[in-house]
């Protein structure tokens, strides 16, 4: 790190959105095998509530731009912030309520303020010192993203997995005081973790309300979006970035139901170094935790692999061409997926854990790739590449329609060809060099 030190604050600042943006994402993973048995959803319609995350970068990441270019960034983030903020708050009444269509609009205005931090944080922090040193500045906020990824199963487990869930049968079976408890402590278990999420969210709007930030240099680009759809690798990165983020997030969404459904607790708590971690994370004796929460730890291990992974493909990409690291990656991705399906137990668990150390490179090597080279076309280029993220709405959907016909083994197979497209696009371009500068 070489910027100034007038810009580390700054720095720092904008850093936290990364990992706030990383956490939050991956939270809401979390909550997917809790609202299956609130609301008694199919994978399907659980399937659904990444539509509403995800498809609001579809829908805002264009809009977003152009509403940057028209208050600053600043105020942007501000925006962004309070965006966020009040999706958070509206969890309260959803789960006061237990009303699903609540949840899916207060995902939705969650990750329309993310959204608009994404297309404002990005360049922001590029600028924020030397050309030479963007690179490395990006890839050190991304780092944090990756921590916040890591850190948020965890977190889901312990606040939000945790209680034991009844089902509606159950809960008709109750008395009227007895419902009334129930229902206001599953309320809780909601409201807390996200009413604190959103008080958190408020002060560091406040801290970038008062911080003195450097001003951005408009750009300036004679390209459009129409010269953009015409160039073929660009495009071809849009794809690219739309199946990494959709398989990616398909695999994460899901993993507590795959483990559940491959009764993994049991072999869990019959296996020495797998109980001690499970209590070390949960902090509690194993038998006092619902079993969603014992196999919800592991799913720290996909994303933290997802951030070791970057520091390592960081350096693999210097000294190799990034599409080939991007080729390699994804043929080891699909490797682990077949062992998973074709395995059980431990193996087939470790394995399909393991796909997040190798997705670490894939969306910063696709986006890198896709803009290389297209001159007054990467602002519009990164718009349409941001806006790929989509994929993270429609893809877990279908796999869980699929896992719903035929399981969730066999149904890993459309995630493989959603990485054997990105093994092919980094083929294409294995003999592309990237410049950092």
């Amino acid at each position: 790190m070489n910027q100034p030190k007038s810009y580390r604050s700054s720095f720092i600042l904008l850093t936290t959105l990364f990992f706030l943006w990383g956490f939050i994402t991956v939270l809401v993973d979390s909550l997917i095998p809790r609202l299956r048995e609130l609301f008694t959803l199919t994978y399907f319609q659980a399937g659904l509530v990444q539509f509403a995350f995800f498809g609001a970068y579809f829908l805002l990441s264009i809009p977003a731009s152009y509403i940057l270019s028209k208050i600053g960034y600043k105020k942007g983030i501000i925006l962004g912030l309070l965006t966020m903020a009040t999706g958070c708050l509206l969890f309260y009444p959803a789960a006061s309520y237990r009303v699903f269509g609540i949840f899916m609009l207060a995902y939705f205005i969650l990750a329309g303020g993310m959204t608009i931090l994404q297309v404002a944080a990005n360049p922001f922090v590029a600028v924020l010192g030397s050309e030479d040193g963007a690179s490395s500045r990006l890839n050190l906020s991304q780092a944090f993203n990756s921590l916040g990824t890591a850190i948020a199963p965890a977190v889901g487990a312990l606040f939000i997995l945790s209680d034991k869930i009844k089902t509606e049968d159950e809960i008709a079976a109750l008395t009227g005081a007895a419902k009334d408890t129930y229902l206001v402590a599953e309320a809780s278990a909601v409201q807390t973790p996200f009413l604190g999420l959103a008080l958190f969210i408020v002060l560091i709007a406040v801290i970038f309300l008062f911080a003195k930030l450097p001003k951005m240099i408009s750009e300036t680009s004679t390209g459009t979006y129409a010269e953009a759809f015409k160039n073929k690798n660009l495009m071809l990165g849009v794809l690219g970035i739309f199946f990494y983020v959709g398989a990616e997030v398909a695999i994460g969404s899901y993993l507590v139901n795959y483990f559940l459904d491959m009764n993994l607790v049991d072999v869990i708590k019959e296996n020495g170094l797998m109980k001690s971690i499970a209590e070390g994370i949960l902090n509690s004796g194993i038998t006092e935790n619902d079993n969603k929460a014992i196999v919800g730890v592991f799913v720290t291990f996909y994303w933290s692999g997802a951030m070791i992974g970057r520091f390592v493909g960081s350096y693999l990409t210097r000294i190799m061409k990034p599409g080939k690291v991007l080729g390699i990656f994804a043929t080891i991705a699909i490797t682990l997926i077949l062992i998973s399906i074709s395995t059980t137990g431990l193996v087939s668990m470790w394995s399909i854990l393991a796909v997040g150390l190798f997705n670490s490179i894939m969306f910063p090597t696709i986006f890198t790739l896709s803009i290389d080279g297209i001159g007054d076309l990467k602002p519009k280029g990164s718009g349409l590449l941001c806006t790929a993220i989509v994929g993270g709405a429609l893809i877990p959907p279908l796999y869980g329609y699929l896992t719903d016909q035929i399981g969730f083994k066999t149904a890993l197979l459309f995630i493989i060809i959603c990485y054997s497209y990105i093994l092919w696009f980094g083929y294409k371009n294995s003999k592309k060099s990237v410049s950092h500068a």
